[in-house]
């Protein structure tokens, strides 16, 4: 299956892609550091190489790393290196992210039970698609017109295969003719707001601001967000969510001031071996991350006919060389502060997320 798809999938000046797919006997991904001053895909013909782009974050966000390592234990089906060890390479890769076990083991559960490898990582793959796009049917009906809406990292196409979790509702919503606005947090330290959510609004023709992280307080104190849509890594049994860092601070402003604050995920996010938020293992990351900020210098912005358009991307220190630094990046909020969880088969009270299981809205 090729990257670019029907009409109605998600937009790259004018063309339409899935995050993740393979074609040509190889594991095809947008290379996300890139963005938003380039546009790249990254060919992988290597299982390691698949952990490698999970490791570095050439490729993000729960489900496109699920998608992600499925491929990669194809490929390593294909080289004819046992699943067993492959296994063991992808998932030490990032340990939060529930998305990446639930792949490697739906992988060999299916190979177990007759399936090829690849076969199974393409099943894996549009079931996410479809996953998310039933998603984004069920929460734009909370979209109203003239609402102002917040979302936190990026949790759009791609974060997943297709359609993403936060940004599914507000792309089906947008195709309704419901007018609607989107605040993009900036998340620090990779910027995945500024840098991707707000490069998948523009490319859809969403309206949307970037701002800091701490300005998301201020918007909800003075009346300007009437929601915020988030997405997730991992959800536990008892309906706590882990997501980026900086995800609890906006759940606790937001029930402060009276904003509800929704959570979008596929079930294959939801970990009921997990009892609660405080048993999901946190990634601490490089410390580099927070100490410097790294992007294309003005005047390197990469419009046609810059000359400087491919450019070196430039990393700049911005903490003390002798300062300690601490990167979470993840961090959970308790399901009291979660309004409801949309899902792929409806939307759900946080606490009662196992009955999503089984279909039955709350």
């Amino acid at each position: 299956r090729h990257g670019r798809r029907r009409a109605d999938g998600m937009n790259v000046n004018g063309t339409r892609y899935r995050t993740v797919w393979f074609q040509d006997d190889a594991l095809k991904l947008v290379n996300q550091p890139l963005l938003p001053h380039e546009f790249r895909i990254l060919s992988i013909t290597d299982y390691r190489e698949a952990a490698r782009a999970i490791t570095t974050m050439v490729v993000r966000g729960a489900p496109a790393i699920g998608a992600t390592a499925a491929y990669g234990m194809a490929l390593a089906a294909i080289a004819g290196v046992s699943l067993e060890e492959a296994a063991a390479v992808l998932t030490a890769t990032r340990p939060t992210a529930q998305d990446l076990f639930y792949a490697v083991k739906r992988v060999r559960t299916m190979v177990a039970g007759g399936a090829d490898a690849l076969s199974a990582a393409r099943v894996i793959a549009a079931d996410y698609e479809a996953a998310c796009e039933s998603i984004g049917e069920h929460g734009a009906d909370l979209i109203e017109n003239g609402m102002r809406l917040n979302t936190h990292c990026n949790a759009g196409w791609l974060a997943t295969v297709d359609w993403g979790t936060a940004t599914a509702p507000m792309y089906k919503a947008k195709r309704r003719g419901t007018r609607f606005s989107v605040l993009v947090d900036e998340t620090r330290p990779r910027c995945q707001g500024s840098r991707i959510t707000a490069f998948e609004l523009g490319h859809e023709g969403i309206e949307h601001a970037v701002i800091v992280d701490s300005a998301a307080g201020y918007y909800m104190w003075k009346g300007e967000i009437d929601a915020v849509i988030v997405g997730a890594d991992r959800i536990a049994a008892n309906g706590d969510v882990a997501n980026k860092i900086g995800t609890y601070s906006s759940a606790v402003t937001a029930r402060t001031n009276g904003i509800p604050f929704y959570v979008a995920a596929p079930l294959a996010t939801v970990d009921l071996s997990c009892p609660s938020g405080r048993d999901i293992p946190i990634e601490e990351r490089a410390g580099e991350e927070v100490a410097c900020m790294f992007g294309r210098p003005v005047g390197l912005s990469g419009t046609p006919g810059d000359p400087g358009r491919d450019g070196p991307r430039v990393t700049v220190r911005i903490a003390p060389e002798t300062s300690p630094v601490r990167n979470p990046a993840f961090d959970v909020t308790p399901a009291d502060l979660v309004t409801a969880i949309i899902t792929e088969r409806g939307i759900f009270e946080p606490a009662r997320i196992g009955e999503a299981f089984t279909g039955r809205p709350a």
